[in-house]
């Protein structure tokens, strides 16, 4: 009888402890990136909805061949990323990019060794940007770049 009243509290106070480790602080939570640019998202709505409607250089998109979604924007070259005021918080660098075979040119998150440095790239975005991204070729064929995504 003694040993299972042991093993009783032993059990609550392990599965307390798995709970609490689980359980993520609930503000901020659903972050996924420093800047808008990177957001988790599952509708266009939930993207750039600080910034003024119409003044980003591009259409506010919420990219779903991301897992979870990923809030960007229509551009032509890279300084149509951050180039409206509060469009980004940080100053974490973008590049604008094509993804994949959409042939439709993006904001992104830049993990090119040109703005990183010297910084590891495979550890860089889950550092810098959210422990859930990795760096990757943006597949858009001979304009590649390498992007932190989900």
């Amino acid at each position: 009888m003694t040993s299972r009243l042991v093993l009783l509290p032993l059990g609550f106070f392990g599965a307390l402890l798995v709970g609490i480790a689980c359980h993520g602080d609930d503000e901020g939570e659903d972050e996924s990136s420093p800047d808008y640019a990177g957001e988790a998202c599952v509708d266009i709505d939930e993207c750039y909805d600080e910034v003024e409607p119409g003044a980003l250089r591009g259409d506010p998109i919420c990219l779903d061949r991301v897992e979870g979604g990923y809030c960007t924007h229509l551009c032509q070259d890279d300084s149509d990323c951050c180039a409206v005021e509060g469009e980004c918080r940080s100053e974490f660098p973008q590049v604008c990019a094509p993804f994949e075979s959409s042939g439709m040119y993006m904001c992104f998150l830049s993990c090119e060794a040109a703005d990183i440095g010297d910084y590891d790239e495979g550890s860089f975005c889950q550092e810098e940007a959210h422990p859930a991204f990795g760096c990757r070729s943006t597949g858009g064929g001979s304009d590649n770049r390498k992007v932190c995504v989900p």
